[in-house]
């Protein structure tokens, strides 16, 4: 799986399943999303959680720093991609994040963009070679999406509190090339 390969797939199915739990695992599963963001487990069970997506023909990205039992480390990136093998890793800690790149996969640098200075901090995070997507919480800023869109050069998907058609629309025609969401209902949208 390239960046351009995941990119054209978003361009196609825009809506991103986020899977926080079993429940929503069962649910990711049986939905038509191709793509999942795992934001939950433990280094005892992500190994099993990423096969079983894989096995339904699902683009696998992990939340690497909300996998139980991994320190925010470069080898906890290292254990994931040789153990777990997902196709990409979320990160909001760009060391994670250029590890994960060296390692060829795929990343996404997720930013909690709340204040002036959290834009200040990703106008400033070198994420030219290293960040695929970036990826900004909550999704429900549309004039946001725009600026760090063209600030970044990067494509920007919108995530969190993202709950109807509405939203999906709004973060898309304001220049996000998918959005993320834990709302099972958008998923079959």
């Amino acid at each position: 799986m390239t960046e351009t390969t995941l990119y054209e797939l978003l361009a196609a199915h825009p809506v991103i399943s986020a899977v926080k739990d079993d429940a929503g695992l069962e649910k990711c599963i049986k939905s038509d999303c191709k793509i999942v963001f795992v934001l939950y487990g433990t280094i005892n069970n992500i190994a099993n959680t990423v096969c079983r997506l894989k096995n339904t023909d699902k683009i696998v990205f992990v939340h690497a720093d909300l996998i139980d039992g991994l320190a925010n480390r470069e080898a906890s990136i290292d254990f994931l991609s040789k153990a777990v093998n997902p196709h990409g890793i979320i990160s909001t800690k760009l060391p994670l994040i250029k590890r994960a790149k060296a390692l060829g996969m795929l990343t996404v640098m997720r930013f909690f963009v709340i204040d002036s200075r959290a834009m200040e901090n990703i106008r400033h995070c070198d994420l030219k070679q290293y960040a695929d997507f970036i990826e900004i919480l909550p999704g429900l800023m549309p004039k946001i999406i725009c600026k760090v869109s063209k600030m970044t050069k990067k494509p920007v998907i919108a995530g969190g509190m993202i709950e109807e058609k509405e939203d999906v629309v709004t973060a898309l025609s304001n220049g996000a090339v998918a959005i993320s969401t834990t709302n099972a209902a958008v998923w079959f949208l």
